[in-house]
Order: C-alpha cells, then structure tokens, then sequence
C-alpha cells in the first residue's frame, strides 16, 4: 500500500543522506583531533586507539567480580542454562540467515530502507529507524548491553580462575560501540574446555536476562499506567489536502468536529460524516480550532490497483454525482459494483471505470484458493453469500458472521473481468472463527480516502503490543515472549508491513497521543514517558545483541561456542582428529554466515 503520508517512515531517504554526510565530516574531525592528541602524548594512560575509536581501560572493579562469583556452582549452572540458549539461537541464526540468502537469490525483492547501508549504522537520526529523539534512550541501552554482557565474560573468567587484565568500554565520540574484558591468554588456555564455552555464553545469557527484565518492566507497570489521550490522533497529513491547507500538522489531536466530542479514532468518520456542508470545524488537542474545505482525496493506494487511482487524485464525481466526503461516495455508489469516476490528478480531469469491493490477496493454502486456484493478481470481492461490500472491512464483517464450514458465493472482479466462486469456510489457523484465506487492502479496493486528508495513528495498537489496553484480539499479544517479539518489530513497523508508522517510543510527539493515569501519575506524563523510553530501547538493544552475538562465526562468542562445541564433539569420534577438522568446521560455517549476510543486503540493492 502507497501511503501519501511524509510521516509513514521516521526519516526521509534525502535528510538521512545529509544528515550522514555531516556525520562521516564530523567523524573525520573527531578522528584527527585523536591522531594529535596521540602523537603530541596528551592521552591519558588509560586510554587506547584503534582508529576513530577510543578505549577505555581500567583494572577497577576486579575485587568486586571476585566477590560476585564466590556461589560458583549457581554461575556454572546459570552459564549452562545460557549455553542450552545460545545452541539452540545458534542454529536458528544459521538456518534464518541461510534462508535469507537462498530466498534473496530465487526470488530478488526491490530493496526497502531495511537494506540501505545507512540503516546498518547505529547512529541515531542517520539510520532511518533510530530518531534523534530517541538518543537518550539507545545510548543508556547500548550501556547496558555492552556492559552486562562483558560483565558475563569478566564474571565467568573469575568463577573459571582466569585472570583479567583489564576492562573498559570503547567509544567513538559519545556512541558507546562496544565494551570489552581482557583476559590473561595463559589462563584461558589453560581453562577447560566447558569453562571456556560457559565463559563465551555468559554474554548473551545476561543480554537475553535483561531482555526479560526490562520488558516485564514495560509491559507491566509502567504500560498499564499509559492510556490513549482523547481524540483522533493524526498521524500524517497528505500534502495540499483541505488538513494541510488549514495547518492540521502531524501528532495533533482532533478533539472534536463541529463542536461535537470526539475521543477515538472510529468518532472522527462518525462526526465527519454527521457534518453537513463543505465545510467543517476541527477542534485540536483541545487547545484551537481551524476551518477545513472539504474534498475527497485519495491518501492511499496499492500499486497497479483497479482504475489505477493514486495518492494525491482528488474524486469529483461517481457518474454525474459530485462528491466531497467519504459518505457522499458510498452514497453514490450504492449497490452499483462497477462505476465511473471522475478524478483531477495535475489539475487535469481523468475519467476512470472501476469495481467498487474488498481488495484481497489469496494466501498459499486456505479455503479461497482451493476454490479459486492459482490466482496472483488482487481480487476485487463485490458481494459476499449476495451481501454488498464496499470495504475490506465489510468482508471480514460478514465471513466472522458465518460458521466454520458454512458454504458461501463470492462475487467479484479478477484483472476487470466479474468472476464467482463457491468457497467453504474453513476454521481460522489463530482463534475459532470462520476463515476465508485472504489478506485484505484497507478501504475501498485497494485505495483510502479522506475528505480532510490525514491519515489516523493507530495510538492504541502500539500501546496495547507494549502491554497496555486491549491487545486480547492477538494471539500474539496474548504471551510474554509474543509481545516482545512485536516490540522488536516496532522500529520498523511501517517498512515491514506490520503497521503503518514506524515507532521508536514515545518521543517525537507521539506522546501528544497518550496520557499517565493510576499512581503513576503523580511522576508526570515526561517521567513516565521516559522511563519507557529508556526501556523499550535497552530491551530492544540487548535483544539485538543477544542474536548477533549467537551467530555462528568469528570474532562473535557465537563461532568461539562453536569451535569449543566442535572439539568437544570431534574429541568423542571413533578416529583420530586433528585442530585442522575443527577448523574446516568452523570457517565453514563462518563464511556461509558471511556470505549469506553479504547476499541479504547487497541483492535487494542490485535490483
């Protein structure tokens, strides 16, 4: 779906590129302020360089690592729980990321922001998925995960006698890039075999644990205190629409229409369509108010879709009947499944011949296709069981009123030719209902409208994936480990299709959306947004590298587990073996996590 919205991505494709050329500029500067402050031996002794990066290293905190692992035997048994974990992410790392690449080389998609080189750099306003705003809470999440998961290595060299050198954190400028611990290389040599692996895991084992902690945090206390605040909350605002015209901007709230209330998302379509004239009255957050022009504009659109409508078009008239607002449309429409509309497009009036239904997709397997057979084109579905339906959500209406295995018609329109299949309802793959196999385009055929020109942020959807209000209707919702899977996803919502904005927490005035109730509100609405701030991105960092650290090559602790896993496992063999076969082992399947690493950014590139 083609959004008409600036706001769908955090950071548009031309600001990231400045603001990455002022960045590498800046880099440069920095990097030869370090070159002479070394050679004119200004650095400190405690401070290292390698290129642009500083290393700082102290010896303190080894007395408090030798009284943190006296209970040996409860940090043996929490790194073996840690090894079990990293195994087994280990080889769904290898499986995924060799999927990745043979999916990458069959079947070549166009490349998306998620493959841009920039979006590999963890600086935030440069990768489009980490904002400006929310600097204070990834650079506190980097901390942490750097630090507790050299703490593991620090801590478990001490509960296998292995002394260390030294410990320190490395920085480049204020980005936290990584944190390290010395060992002394005689003692980890001399270590066995299950020490060192244990000593290798302990890293992503604290990560994984303050994963856990810090999202229990969130999806507990600190969520269930947020509440949406009233209103319709605008998310993006088509550029010269009637909202656009009358200075509606982004992340403000549309409290009420022409004097009349509106609390949610779903009031805004009632009081607008309970407005008469062309003209309305928009109350924002509460605070001023602005006169709106109304006219019907598309804000939405799916590529190649009937009638090949885009965003930005302006809807005139359907047959000789002028329209303004979405009612004044489906008015017009009525039971008709095919009409003509009338569009401007560049200030020049285009006539368009067009099925009015529910655009959907058939899934692989499902009732639909079984029907229907190999379709790859969208299907435009006009009428259900002899139903009319206008919208998507008409269709997913009427198929939740049916029971499983109810026998219904579907009629519609495939590539502009009226098509009917008879489908047996089947039993939904995630809850008991009624199951059809399709996956639908919001609105009228694949294209949205709006007879202001905003598009609404689904305020409560992304509060009830961080465990506050109502996130029953998801079987995903429904678990801990679910719901941090969502979250993790939730940066790049909108490039993965999930939802349509990104989000990166509550900053950059998504908080206008949402408001603190229960005893937390004492704290203040900035508190309590920064507290879940700081920890939804120290989960979602320590998450991150919890995984890259499992993958399965070296210098990551994933290829030293694997190379302590392989001579422990070689060492059992019914023949003799050599350093030599473990090695072949591991380069192995380093360099297939390499090139199938490589091969995931760089083909969707070459497209």
């Amino acid at each position: 779906m083609d959004y008409g919205f600036p706001a769908v991505v955090s950071v548009p494709e031309l600001a990231g590129s400045e603001t990455l050329t002022w960045v590498v500029a800046g880099l440069l500067v920095y990097w030869f302020g370090i070159i002479a402050l070394r050679r004119a031996e200004l650095l400190p002794s405690y401070v290292g360089t390698q290129g642009p990066i500083l290393t700082f290293h102290t010896k303190r905190g080894r007395r408090f690592l030798d009284r943190l692992a006296r209970p040996k035997r409860f940090w043996r048994a929490w790194s073996n729980l840690g090894v079990g974990i990293a195994i087994v992410v280990m080889a769904a790392m290898f499986v995924v990321l060799a999927l990745g690449a043979i999916s990458a080389l069959t079947s070549p998609q166009p490349a998306s922001s998620i493959n841009q080189p920039r979006n590999v750099i963890p600086f935030p306003g440069v990768n489009d998925f980490l904002p400006v705003s929310a600097t204070p809470g990834i650079v506190t999440g980097l901390l942490v995960g750097l630090v507790v998961h050299e703490g593991g290595h620090g801590l478990l060299c001490r509960v296998e006698d292995i002394e260390i050198e030294s410990m320190g954190v490395a920085m480049l400028a204020f980005i936290p890039m990584g944190a390290f611990v010395e060992p002394d290389q005689e003692g980890s040599k001399q270590a066995s075999r299950g020490g060192q692996t244990r000593m290798f895991a302990a890293g992503v084992t604290n990560n994984f644990a303050v994963t856990i902690l810090v999202f229990a945090l969130l999806f507990g206390p600190i969520a269930g205190s947020i509440a949406v605040a009233p209103g319709a909350a605008v998310g993006g605002v088509a550029p010269d629409s009637p909202a656009d015209e009358a200075d509606v901007q982004p992340h403000d709230r549309i409290t009420a229409v022409g004097g009349d209330p509106v609390e949610t998302n779903d009031d805004l379509a009632d009081r607008l369509d309970a407005a008469d004239g062309e003209q309305v009255e928009l109350e924002l957050n509460g605070e001023r108010t602005v006169t709106v022009d109304r006219s019907l504009l598309v804000t939405a659109a799916i590529e190649n879709g009937p009638g090949g409508l885009a965003v930005g078009d302006r809807i005139l008239r359907v047959g000789d009947q002028s329209v303004a607002t979405e009612r004044e449309f489906f008015d017009a429409v009525g039971d008709d499944e095919r009409v003509s509309v009338t569009i401007e497009r560049d200030g020049e009036e285009l006539e368009r011949e067009l099925p009015i239904g529910a655009a959907v997709d058939v899934t692989d397997d499902g009732p639909l296709r079984e029907a229907t057979g190999s379709i790859d084109e969208s299907l435009i579905v006009t009428r259900f069981d002899g139903e009319r339906t206008h919208t998507y959500d008409d269709l997913i209406s009427l198929v939740d009123d049916r029971e499983v295995g109810s026998e219904v018609t579907l009629e519609g329109y495939l590539d502009g030719e009226r098509v009917e299949y008879e489908v047996t309802l089947g039993e939904h793959p995630r809850d008991d209902g009624s199951y059809l196999g399709v996956v639908g385009h919001s609105g009228a055929s694949g294209f949205e409208l709006s007879d202001i020109g905003v598009q609404l942020y689904p305020a409560e959807d992304y509060l009830a994936i961080l465990g506050g209000g109502d996130g029953s209707g998801n079987a995903l919702m429904n678990s801990f480990i679910g719901k941090i899977v969502l979250a993790v996803m939730l940066p790049v919502s909108a490039v993965a299709g999930l939802l349509p904005f990104n989000f990166a927490g509550f900053t950059g005035g998504v908080q206008n959306f949402y408001e603190v109730q229960g005893a937390l509100a004492a704290l203040g609405d900035g508190t309590v947004f920064f507290v879940a701030n700081i920890l939804f991105w120290t989960g979602w960092i320590n998450v991150q590298l919890g995984f890259f650290n499992c993958i399965p090559a070296f210098p990551l602790d994933g290829g030293h587990i694997l190379r302590t896993s392989t001579e422990a496992i070689v060492s059992r063999l019914p023949f003799e073996t050599t350093r030599g076969h473990v090695r072949t082992v591991t380069t192995a399947v380093g360099l297939t996590m390499l090139g199938s690493f490589v091969l995931m950014l760089s083909v969707p590139l070459l497209q």
